[in-house]
């Protein structure tokens, strides 16, 4: 019978403690039953036991008790004898439930936000002036050029794709508008990438931690996902192990490597050059298929090569505010690689435009699986996508002098107001990585969720559910947010120790 973990029923089980009336066991009853019901988690899935679960929803085990017996009374939980508690319901269309990032954007979490919670869940930024003065710059004439044909283009218009082109060719990466697909921001990219180059076992590698989507994309396209490095001591503190892949594929053949060596998320760290070099070597040597996500690298802060990555002479320099960052597959074959990128992380979340660079065969591959999608991306979001990348240098610059004031604002705030929790200083993303000692994250969020404030455990970002004491703390909006709930997260920490 299938089992979900308990860290993964936790961040599924968002906002349940402060909504609806009645005692806590009733509101964990009912929200573990919409669960069922909604078909979010299967049907006949064993439910972790009482003592876990309420370990870390961070509830007492007679709360967790008192919720099982009441869905066992109702019909919606059954106990097996040396197996645990089973759900009843309706059942998943498939074995995959959606949890993590996904969550944070759920009608759920959005309610609770504008009912005066606090939502530290996305580390998403505030758009820039710069898209509304593009949007309100188009005219009749601008859509009327493009009106002769159906408006679908499952490529992306050609002036965007040769847009981008000319983005990586000025980072002095050779590229074509021929390999270049646009897609709707850089979470459909990965999710393409999953769909059409892994198939259901075969192994993936992974940083550990690292971004949410693509966890949640490789693991509905049931993917073996084998994590690599971490952020800790033993691993020189820059998140990733070459030489582990090296060892791996001494015994097994991953299907790809999925990496973030600029900017990041969670960590907001970035490869130095000897790093890359390193990775370029693994991989070259290897052979493997690589997949680069750079959706952040556009919120580096510094330390970001500003040189073709497939220079070996040239280590990694500090970046300057209108420099691009450049690939660390750009040395690679274009055929054995995937570079993902976005508009969206650097201009606004609701410009949905992101691309990916790849060979012609690849695109080609990537291209046929979203037209049976979404048929193509809007051409008013790429045509404004257009004009934006002429007006990249300023927004970078812009960006990262607002994300450097506030970088050092949150870490005097957390110096000042939590003296023992621990990070190391991105450099990029809009959030820190902040280590939590002696508390248990999974436990602190469902605590802190209690008090209107949602925030998300390092468990999230991990293949592994590792990662238990670490938090995500954003600070892209500014440290007001953050301010005003620290002393909830530091009581909630001091509750979640164990």
């Amino acid at each position: 019978m299938a089992r979900i973990a308990s860290t993964r029923l936790s961040r599924l089980l968002t906002g349940w403690p402060s909504e609806g009336p009645g005692p806590l066991p009733r509101r964990l009853a009912d929200a573990l039953r919409e669960l069922a019901a909604r078909g979010d988690v299967a049907g006949g899935t064993v439910l972790p036991s009482q003592r876990e679960l309420a370990l870390v929803l961070g509830v007492s085990r007679s709360t967790v008790t008192a919720a099982y017996g009441l869905l066992e009374s109702e019909g919606w939980l059954e106990s097996v004898r040396g197996s645990g508690s089973r759900l009843r319901g309706s059942g998943a269309v498939d074995g995959y439930l959606t949890e993590g990032r996904l969550v944070s954007f759920d009608a759920r979490s959005r309610t609770a936000a504008s009912a005066g919670g606090t939502d530290l869940s996305s580390g998403a930024l505030p758009g820039l002036g710069a898209v509304g003065e593009v949007v309100g710059a188009l005219t009749g004439g601008d859509v009327g050029a493009l009106l002769g044909d159906d408006g679908y283009h499952p490529y992306g218009i050609p002036a965007l794709r040769e847009g981008i082109a000319a983005y990586y060719r000025a980072a002095g990466v050779p590229t074509e508008a021929g390999q270049i697909l646009v897609t709707s921001g850089s979470q459909q990219a990965v999710w393409l990438v999953a769909q059409a180059l892994v198939e259901p076992g075969d192994t993936v590698v992974v940083e550990n931690p690292t971004y949410r989507g693509a966890l949640e994309a490789l693991r509905a396209r049931g993917a073996r996902l084998v994590p690599v490095g971490g952020d800790g001591p033993d691993n020189g503190g820059d998140g990733a192990d070459a030489a582990a892949v090296r060892r791996l594929c001494a015994h097994v053949r991953p299907r790809l490597v999925y990496l973030q060596p600029t900017a990041h998320n969670p960590t907001g760290r970035s490869l130095d050059g000897a790093a890359r070099r390193e990775w370029q070597r693994v991989l070259a040597e290897q052979e493997l298929f690589a997949v680069e996500d750079t959706a952040c690298a556009e919120l580096s802060l510094g330390d970001v090569p500003a040189v073709p990555a497939a220079s070996a002479a040239t280590d990694a320099t500090d970046a300057t505010d209108g420099a691009a960052p450049v690939p660390l597959v750009a040395g690679l074959p274009m055929g054995a690689s995937v570079t993902v990128g976005t508009l969206s992380k650097l201009f606004w979340g609701g410009l949905r435009v992101g691309w990916v660079r790849s060979s012609p065969q690849v695109v080609a591959r990537l291209a046929k699986i979203k037209t049976s999608v979404d048929l193509s991306c809007s051409v008013v979001d790429q045509l404004v996508a257009v004009r934006l990348l002429d007006r990249l240098p300023e927004a970078r610059a812009r960006r990262r002098a607002e994300l450097r004031g506030r970088r050092d604002a949150a870490e005097s705030l957390l110096r000042a107001g939590a003296p023992h929790w621990e990070w190391t200083r991105p450099a990029g993303g809009p959030a820190l990585w902040v280590r939590v000692p002696g508390a248990d994250t999974e436990a602190l969020a469902q605590l802190a969720r209690r008090h209107g404030v949602s925030v998300v455990p390092g468990s999230a970002f991990s293949p592994v559910d590792g990662f238990r004491d670490r938090l995500r703390l954003p600070y892209g909006h500014g440290t007001d947010a953050l301010a005003a709930v620290l002393p909830t997260l530091l009581e909630c920490a001091e509750r979640a120790a164990g």
